[in-house]
């Protein structure tokens, strides 16, 4: 049994310190204070001094505390039963729902054995042009979604969470506002899309110790989904919320701040995350879909920066839309060529054009005299925004490439287009004038 200690050091906000031997770094404790117990997790550890961050913040704790270790690490509890539940960072049911305590297994463990993961070789659908067709999202992918404050990221993440193809969804919300926890659980609930989804959700109201957990107790329960045989997509909003909160505590504990006020560690903080994608050889999948706001709009930004060295790309969501120019699926080649063959070619000629089209929309706003090939593309442009960006689109990746031959063929010439003959021949609309 272990000890119960009742001296703390110092309190510094949240972080108090005591003197204890035989403990681990991030172990739980039960603090018992005059408005109740709550507990606790190491933090540092420094010879036998001790500091904890407390899950209820430091009001009410005093010298005189009586501390107790539990001899473990974070839990959550994993079952059939977590289908349609919603927690929050520290495992307690949000939805008035029973809690589960059986079956408990550990969170923030280590990534998968390489050895056991497979090429990715999958794609998973989504109903949304811009994702299926011109960036595809591809199973144990790790992808961030780039937006800067105001971008409808979470409503993206919400459509996603109801329309993609997968077994099981988890969804991890860090620092939410409260009208974004109710948006996600109505949307849910109204798409139907509830049943196959756990819910993580840590809004701006709790303690902050709570937004660092959310993200281990997504993926450890994914993983465990994976393992079962199950292709698991997690849904992440806000990864720059987590790292603001991982700051919070370091100036708590007065450690060393590096750029720009963050952490030393965050790199492999945030590394340790999303390696947890994986496509198991003889299991399930994790797939990682996470938000990372960008202050200012602000690539070079902390968080974004070192996101961008452990992802295999990134979604760029500016003005409500998913940006060709700025997104990226560094995977896509491993799908695309396997879904039709017109895939390929069809996603290049079409960015190709819309490249041109953003020339000459600078010609026009230059006042330059419009060709007639400059009013082709303009039309073009009007159309491939509308029919393909906007993201209340939803069609299959089929008919999106069939949409592609529709817009091509209402505003170009066969010969126009730059693509191969034999694809023309073979999809270009027969109706076409």
């Amino acid at each position: 049994m272990k000890k119960i200690y009742s001296k703390i050091e110092s309190i510094n906000g949240s972080v108090i310190t005591v003197r204890a031997t035989d403990v681990k770094y991030g172990e739980l404790a039960e603090i018992e204070t005059s408005f109740g117990t709550s507990l606790a997790e190491v933090n540092r550890i420094a010879g036998d001094l001790v500091s904890l961050q407390v899950f209820a913040g430091g009001r009410g704790v005093s010298t005189g505390d009586k501390i107790r270790f539990l001899g473990h690490e974070m839990q959550v509890s994993f079952s059939e039963d977590l289908m349609g539940r919603i927690f929050d960072g520290a495992g307690v049911p949000r939805d008035k729902g029973p809690a589960l305590k059986d079956n408990l297994v550990p969170i923030g463990g280590p990534s998968v054995n390489p050895s056991k993961r497979i090429i990715a070789k999958r794609m998973i659908r989504t109903g949304i042009p811009m994702i299926d067709m011109f960036n595809t999202l591809v199973v144990s992918q790790k992808l961030p979604i780039f937006s800067i404050s105001g971008e409808p990221y979470n409503q993206l993440l919400a459509r996603i969470a109801m329309q993609a193809e997968v077994d099981v969804i988890i969804l991890g919300g860090m620092g939410l506002k409260y009208d974004d926890y109710l948006y996600f659980k109505q949307t849910l609930e109204e798409g139907g899309a509830l049943s196959r989804t756990v819910m993580f959700v840590h809004t701006a109201a709790d303690p902050t110790v709570e937004c660092l957990q959310v993200p281990d107790m997504s993926l450890a329960v994914a993983e465990q989904f994976a393992l079962q045989g199950k292709d698991v997509l997690v849904l992440l909003t806000d990864m720059t919320n987590f790292a603001d909160s991982m700051k919070e505590i370091a100036i708590t504990q007065e450690q060393v701040p590096s750029n720009r006020g963050y952490p030393g560690d965050l790199y492999s903080q945030l590394a340790s995350r999303y390696e947890k994608a994986v496509d198991f050889d003889d299991a399930g999948s994790v797939t990682i879909l996470a938000v990372t706001t960008m202050p200012g709009d602000d690539v070079t930004h902390p968080v974004p920066d070192n996101t961008g060295y452990i992802t295999e790309g990134q979604y760029y969501l500016k003005g409500g839309r998913i940006e060709p120019f700025g997104s990226l699926s560094r995977l896509k080649q491993n799908v695309n060529g396997e879904t039709r063959n017109d895939h390929r070619a069809l996603m290049d000629g079409m960015i190709r054009l819309y490249s041109s089209y953003k020339d000459t929309l600078e010609k026009k706003s230059m006042g330059f005299m419009m060709s007639e090939w400059d009013e082709k593309l303009l039309k073009y442009g009007v159309m491939f925004e509308k029919e393909m960006m906007d993201l209340s689109v939803n069609i299959s990746l089929e008919n999106a490439l069939d949409l592609g031959w529709k817009i091509l063929a209402s505003c170009f010439d066969k010969e126009e287009t730059g693509i191969k003959s034999e694809l023309i021949a073979q999809y270009w609309p027969n109706n076409a004038e």
